[in-house]
């Protein structure tokens, strides 16, 4: 009987042995709807039971890869925050690599059924039901924020209802408390003297500074200027474009008309103006030797606009991630 040369046997071995089989790439980029690259994907690949799984995050350029794979079966799921997931099967071919065309995830927007019966103020109600479970934290309200670009206008009585709803939360309470104290500790508006009486006074106008601007912000100059106060949540596109973005929501915002196929962007009156109108009206909560002067109160409502700002790149890039409840 023939037998086979040990050279031939040895090379039998080594092709059917794990060790030496060949090893291919799984590569690819994730992208957003707007086609920039999303980063800190976490990416997870499966061989159908060849391999332990494996996970990786994409760079930030949207590259992600995988190495040193045999040839069969493989699902990709692809998961980031604010972003839906994304499920991929394929087979990795023997003798080549792949290279995955883009991968596009797109944004884990808010979604509301709605009967075709019901009408628009029906419509925002069911919303505004979804905002009124946004705390960040789980605790501090979070409502003037909305992750649905199509969300449909308020009337008059849902921005006040909301309004109110956020300056007697019992949050709003605890605030005001810390801030009258600090007050008392610096013993900042003099008039409202010391003791037990002096923080009550300094507490009541904490609150009252703080309705006041709701009130004026939120509901009156959005209504007189039929604009909608809330910030509408882009997260879409690059980091540099979407802070862009927020930064102009400072001066720009969404009027309640439609005009064609949806509702236009427009120079936001009712945020400038609120912002000066609020300093004025809640100058007289205080003694008249502590109420600041003309040109102190357009300094400070100045300096507001860029706190609005500072707040609209919270809401972009930091408040969804600590929202406990934003859907």
């Amino acid at each position: 009987m023939p037998t086979c040369p040990p050279r031939f046997l040895l090379l039998t071995f080594l092709a059917l042995s794990p060790a030496f089989a060949q090893q291919f790439d799984l590569t690819g980029t994730v992208l957003d709807t707007s086609r920039a690259a999303i980063a800190r994907v976490q990416v997870r690949l499966t061989l159908n039971g060849r391999a332990p799984d494996q996970e990786t995050l994409s760079a930030d350029t949207g590259d992600f890869a995988f190495h040193n794979l045999s040839a069969g079966p493989w699902t990709l799921t692809l998961a980031a925050p604010g972003f839906g997931t994304k499920t991929l099967t394929g087979d990795l071919p023997a003798g080549e690599d792949l290279h995955l065309p883009p991968t596009t995830l797109s944004v884990d927007t808010l979604t509301t059924a709605v009967n075709v019966t019901q009408t628009q103020a029906e419509i925002a109600q069911a919303q505004i039901k979804v905002q009124e479970q946004q705390r960040l934290l789980g605790v501090v309200p979070n409502f003037f924020v909305t992750y649905d670009a199509d969300a449909v206008p308020l009337s008059t009585r849902q921005k006040l209802e909301l309004t109110a709803k956020a300056w007697v939360d019992p949050s709003s309470f605890v605030i005001g408390g810390i801030i009258a104290g600090v007050w008392q500790a610096q013993n900042s508006h003099k008039g409202f003297g010391q003791g037990a009486q002096g923080y009550a006074k300094r507490y009541g106008a904490s609150f009252a500074d703080y309705g006041t601007m709701l009130l004026l912000d939120k509901v009156v100059a959005p209504t007189l200027f039929k604009q909608d106060p809330r910030y509408f949540y882009k997260g879409t596109g690059s980091k540099p474009s979407r802070a862009l973005y927020a930064i102009s929501r400072a001066f720009i915002c969404r009027g309640d008309n439609r005009r064609g196929d949806g509702r236009q962007d427009q120079l936001c009156y009712s945020s400038l103006l609120s912002r000066f109108g609020t300093g004025f009206a809640t100058n007289y909560y205080y003694a008249a030797a502590d109420r600041d002067k003309a040109s102190v109160i357009l300094r400070n409502s100045t300096i507001g606009i860029g706190g609005e700002m500072l707040g609209n790149l919270f809401q972009e890039f930091v408040a969804r991630k600590l929202s406990r409840r934003h859907k």
